[in-house]
């Protein structure tokens, strides 16, 4: 386990600070703090239009209403944010399903709180896809054996559904070179060729397509229909710990959940006040959903996934996986 947080740990210097609704409390007991009748809690998130609905929650005051205040820090993957939880550095995080599941198998103390985003589970209209600049010669994702495609980070979903989009259309995954980049590094890469494809999603996908990228596939809808991609999480000990926290979070959050897929013009809005989207790209972000609950028999798919792709050898906890 140690090894695994020390890999982890790796990328946990890409955090950076974008308080939201909150001033950065440093204090050191992990537990966050209380004041008034309101707690303090530090959240790591990914700036992408996954987490929209907690950055609307805050807006709305679903948070604020059980009593809890966020301090939102934003990172390149859940990979980078797995260690921060654990650590104590934040009481609760967002992760891809697949890192999770890394993490829950290789013995780290983790357990989901909440669903966080599901695919849209329309071929070609998802929220998440794979690209390529305007004119490649890379016309499916077979052609991608031998291609340099960027992913956030390495051994998570985004590699998992690219190796099962290359499997479904005759390709062999193991050919592929899969790069590190962030989402938001990804169009301009793409466009200047210095990728061959990019696993993109949104907000980055609208301006890749802006580019004149061209999708090739969908990767999260190829690996099984309505996908639970992310979800919230805590550490086991923080959970066994402040469980009236982690129940008010939970409660909070699914609010947010629920009010962002009924209400996605606010979600699609709220987007440019933490990414760098310019608001005339806004109509052509494509959403994704937002179910209050996880999609349990997406996540077996998805950890037969993981066993074929060689993630993990012992299967992750369930009761710990769904929240």
């Amino acid at each position: 386990m140690r090894r695994l947080l020390a890999g982890l740990a790796a990328g946990a210097f890409l955090l950076t600070t974008a308080a939201c609704d909150s001033s950065d409390d440093s204090g050191s007991s992990g537990s966050g703090t209380s004041s008034g009748g309101t707690t303090t809690v530090k959240l790591g998130l990914i700036p992408i239009v996954d987490v929209a609905p907690v950055y609307l929650g805050v807006r709305k005051g679903f948070y604020a209403k059980h009593g809890l205040k966020l301090s939102i820090s934003t990172a390149q993957g859940g990979a980078a944010i797995v260690p921060g939880v654990v650590s104590g550095q934040f009481q609760f995080g967002f992760s891809n399903t697949t890192s999770l599941m890394v993490a829950l198998s290789n013995g780290v103390p983790v357990e989901t709180v909440s669903n966080g985003i599901a695919s849209t589970g329309v071929q070609g209209r998802d929220f998440a896809a794979l690209t390529v600049k305007r004119g490649s010669p890379v016309k499916s994702a077979k052609d991608l054996e031998g291609k340099k495609v960027a992913i956030n980070t390495l051994k998570n979903i985004n590699e998992t559904a690219v190796r099962a989009s290359v499997r479904k259309a005759g390709g062999d995954p193991d050919k592929v070179r899969f790069v590190e980049l962030p989402f938001d590094q990804m169009p301009a890469a793409l466009d200047s060729g210095r990728i061959d494809a990019a696993m993109v999603v949104e907000p980055a996908l609208a301006t890749v397509k802006s580019q004149g990228g061209v999708e090739i596939a969908s990767p999260m809808v190829d690996v099984s229909p309505d996908l639970t991609v992310a979800m919230y999480f805590t550490s086991t000990r923080y959970a066994q710990q402040n469980p009236d926290v982690v129940k008010r979070f939970r409660q909070a959050t699914a609010e947010s959940l629920t009010y962002a897929d009924a209400h996605p013009d606010e979600a699609r809005e709220v987007v440019t006040t933490y990414t760098k989207i310019p608001a005339s790209l806004l109509k052509r972000v494509t959403l994704p959903k937002w179910p209050a609950e996880a999609n349990e028999s997406s996540i077996v798919d998805l950890m037969k996934l993981g066993y074929a792709d060689g993630l993990f050898k012992t299967g992750p906890d369930m009761s710990k996986l769904m929240p």
